[in-house]
């Protein structure tokens, strides 16, 4: 099967970013994103996700290259240095490059 290349954008965040965070995807050029709720441990402890203020994300977002260093950018300016996140991108191969 041929596969089609793409980036993998992650984004681990505070849920209170979600509304803004996907608003800003979907204006940087992405064409569609997946959130999930995240549970872990780190640097800053462990989150449990007991009450909404203590909520992480995960927030996923296929799509090209140039459009990956938008939102990346765009997410260290405006989000990092208020908010506890961690970002990472990824080579994936796609089915179906249209969606993305």
């Amino acid at each position: 099967m041929d596969y089609h290349p793409k980036k993998l954008l992650t984004i681990v965040c505070e849920a209170v970013l979600e509304a803004p965070l996907t608003r800003d995807i979907q204006r940087l050029g992405a064409q569609g994103y997946t959130v999930i709720d995240a549970r872990g441990g780190g640097h800053y402890g462990v989150k449990r996700a007991a009450w909404s203020f203590d909520r992480n994300i995960r927030v996923e977002v296929i799509c090209d290259a140039e459009v990956a260093d938008a939102i990346a950018t765009h997410v260290a300016a405006c989000y990092a240095p208020d908010y506890g996140l961690v970002l990472y991108v990824g080579d994936v191969g796609v089915m179906r490059p249209g969606l993305f």
